[in-house]
């Protein structure tokens, strides 16, 4: 699976060789290991769910509470060549079956959208005609009360991980305390074997 994974990088996000962490927890999700990731921005969080995604057979959902990053998301892997697409209000009623159709036929590889859009029962009855492979839930820490940003709509996401018990979960957070990290990890039902933690410190940034 590296030789893969490391072929994807170069051939698709044109990258020669993976940055601190990234490769051991692609590798780690390929063996559907569940994963917590505290990166830094800009530390590469998103390769670590792309690529699998795009080795796995079936769906990758991500869970993100903010329209514009997942927009960027998704416009930047639509560019990229890869089947991405967002489900939120801000699609028209056309483009919204038409993605709707796309998944369901299984051409879509990577589904984006907020807790809320994820709640809704024509999402849920969605989902349960097509395989997911992969659960990943971007900004984490939303889903700890001891977070910063904490959103109520994330704690549901504890019963939608019970509803895909085949589908491998990937938490991924650029910031959470030792207190969140375990909060993430309880909630999620994850094991301290698999959680990656990156150094904060960034020689960039003063």
């Amino acid at each position: 699976m590296s030789e893969q994974a490391l072929q994807i990088l170069h051939s698709v996000f044109g990258y020669d060789e993976f940055r601190i962490h990234q490769q051991a927890i692609i590798e780690n999700v390929l063996r559907r290991n569940d994963t917590l990731a505290i990166m830094p921005t800009g530390g590469g969080k998103s390769i670590c769910y792309q690529i699998p995604a795009l080795l796995f057979p079936g769906l990758t959902l991500v869970i993100s509470p903010l329209i514009s990053l997942m927009e960027d998301q998704v416009n930047q892997l639509t560019a990229l060549g890869v089947s991405a697409a967002l489900l939120n209000s801000t699609l028209s009623a056309a483009e919204y079956n038409d993605t709707l159709s796309k998944v369901h036929s299984g051409s879509v590889k990577l589904l984006y959208m907020a807790p809320e859009t994820l709640m809704l029962e024509r999402t849920q009855q969605l989902l349960g005609t097509v395989n997911i492979d992969c659960l990943t839930i971007d900004e984490a820490h939303c889903i700890s009360e001891w977070g910063h940003d904490f959103r109520p709509e994330y704690r549901q996401l504890a019963h939608v991980r019970q509803q895909y018990p085949d589908a491998v979960c990937v938490a991924l957070t650029a910031t959470a305390t030792p207190r969140v990290q375990q909060d993430i990890k309880n909630i999620l039902h994850m094991s301290d074997a698999n959680a990656f933690i990156a150094s904060f410190n960034r020689t960039n940034l003063f």
